[in-house]
């Protein structure tokens, strides 16, 4: 399906159900996957962060791209991370998921030896024109080590091929200086990687979201979106409060190291999507841990009063 330039709106980074430590859950997969869709995704990205990537086997990885592209590629966009510590590995990804429909690529920096600016500059230069599809870069420096520096991103926006940036560091001063220095490239992408301050990114010139609690409620998020692209302070208020409350209430159970994604991963499971399984080095949450979330789903109306059935949200779990 063909990219619009920039894209916009709101890109689950799409979670990966596993029915045990190296097989994907499908019927909770295709059942995650319809149930984003439904709810107003403009597109789906998998094997990010969110999704666990780095945990799946390359065999495992490529199921989760040839079950997301025959799920949804016909409907919307889907984005496949090929971050790898291999550049062969994430050329083999590539090729292996254009074979298999999807729209685009998101790249971030390898993440084991330390690099200087240049030397990713130099990488994406050798990579970038061997890759089959449009490439979103990924900045997600608590990960990778390396913030993509605002002249980073200014070279590789001249790429052909390099369609735009998602900024998971949070930092405005950072955004705000992106921005600036793509402005000459109304056509490149910025999106906004942290969905607490999702509406301010937007404001500030963001042109959507990867927002992890959209699987969870992907509507919230689609209609944050849209409410700051009115400007209306009102119902970004009103909906910021749900934000908060998914935010609180499930990133930050256990460890303060793996809260978000075992926290989110648990409250999938809460509403269908699938047994909660973690993919090594991370296990599952204890059922103490578990009690803060389902509180927190039900004030945010994702589970109904006796903690057990989801809520029928515009595509929730049949």
């Amino acid at each position: 399906m063909e990219l619009p330039r920039p894209i916009r709106g709101i890109i689950p980074p799409v979670l990966t159900p596993l029915s045990d430590q190296d097989r994907l859950d499908e019927e909770a997969f295709v059942r995650l996957l319809n149930y984003l869709i439904s709810g107003g995704s403009t597109a789906l990205f998998v094997l990010g962060s969110t999704g666990e990537s780095p945990g799946l086997s390359r065999r495992l990885q490529r199921e989760v791209v040839d079950q997301a592209c025959a799920a949804a590629s016909q409907r919307l966009p889907v984005l496949v991370g090929i971050t790898d510590t291999a550049a062969t590995e994430s050329l083999a990804l590539a090729e292996y998921a254009a074979h298999a429909g999807a729209s685009a690529l998101v790249l971030s920096p390898p993440y084991y030896y330390n690099l200087s600016q240049g030397a990713f500059l130099g990488y994406l230069e050798r990579l970038v024109p061997r890759l089959p599809l449009p490439v979103y870069l990924y900045n997600i420096p608590h990960l990778t080590k390396l913030m993509i520096a605002p002249e980073t991103v200014r070279s590789a926006a001249d790429m052909p091929n390099v369609y735009g940036l998602k900024d998971s560091s949070g930092d405005r001063e950072y955004f705000a200086a992106v921005r600036a220095m793509t402005s000459d490239h109304p056509e490149f992408a910025l999106l906004a990687g942290v969905e607490e301050i999702l509406a301010e990114m937007v404001i500030m010139g963001a042109h959507g979201g990867v927002c992890g609690g959209a699987n969870l409620h992907p509507r919230l998020y689609a209609d944050l979106h849209e409410a700051a692209v009115r400007g209306d302070a009102e119902r970004i208020r009103a909906l910021q409060r749900t934000v908060m409350t998914i935010s609180t209430g499930v990133y930050r159970a256990g460890e303060s190291e793996s809260s978000y994604l075992r926290g989110l991963k648990c409250a999938s499971s809460m509403l269908g999507f699938g047994s909660g399984l973690m993919a090594e080095p991370y296990s599952a949450l204890s059922e103490d841990e578990r009690e803060g979330i389902r509180a927190a789903l039900m004030s945010a109306g994702l589970l109904a009063a006796d903690a057990v059935t989801p809520v029928a949200l515009g595509g929730m779990v049949q």
